[in-house]
């Protein structure tokens, strides 16, 4: 199976049946991401190498304005896609099979996860994922410790408190935190 199109039925919601072909071409998705991050992750990179390696683990340019503190995880990394002047911190593990959108000016908090794949509940079928986008909006800021589940979209100018689970959209300028993220206040400018 082709990688290209391979992405494109997992940023589709296609489900990933354990033991499928498809499945098979995730795993080495993840071993050439796993290979890319040790190299980002095993000694000092400048910015400009982050910036370098960061473009090769996504397979699309990166923007100048980009910056990462390592150490950063993906199990994927095909299916992300990174916006301008958007900050990472270190940490950060992108499960992006699904797909993960940063917009520009995302600030990402020390050790956010986001995970784009849910499993089946029947035993027998745990191997089985199901994959949903996450789309984070522009200017948007995820406090440290954050998770961003499966299928989530985030407003621009949002912010995730530190910790907070999220499991459903956040809207616009608002402020969510909790476990599971629930609504605190609008952001007023």
């Amino acid at each position: 199976m082709v990688h290209e199109q391979s992405l494109e039925m997992m940023r589709n919601g296609c489900v990933i049946e354990g033991g499928s072909e498809l499945h098979q071409v995730c795993y080495e998705l993840a071993q050439r991401a796993l290979k890319i991050t040790s190299e980002i992750n095993g000694s000092y990179k400048t910015p400009e190498e982050i910036r370098i390696l960061m473009s090769d683990l996504i397979g699309k340019p990166i923007d100048d304005s980009f910056a990462m503190f390592p150490p950063v995880n993906a199990d994927c990394g095909l299916n992300i896609d990174i916006g301008k002047n958007v900050f990472i911190n270190s940490g950060c593990c992108f499960q992006d099979h699904g797909g993960i959108t940063l917009g520009d000016g995302v600030l990402v908090g020390h050790n956010v996860v986001m995970a784009t794949l849910n499993h089946e509940l029947d035993p027998r079928r745990r191997g089985t994922t199901h994959p949903k986008p996450i789309v984070i909006g522009n200017d948007v800021w995820i406090g440290s410790n954050s998770t961003i589940l499966q299928g989530v979209t985030i407003g621009d100018g949002a912010v995730i408190a530190a910790g907070a689970t999220v499991t459903k959209d956040v809207a616009a300028k608002t402020i969510v935190g909790g476990v599971p993220a629930k609504f605190i206040k609008h952001i007023e400018e």
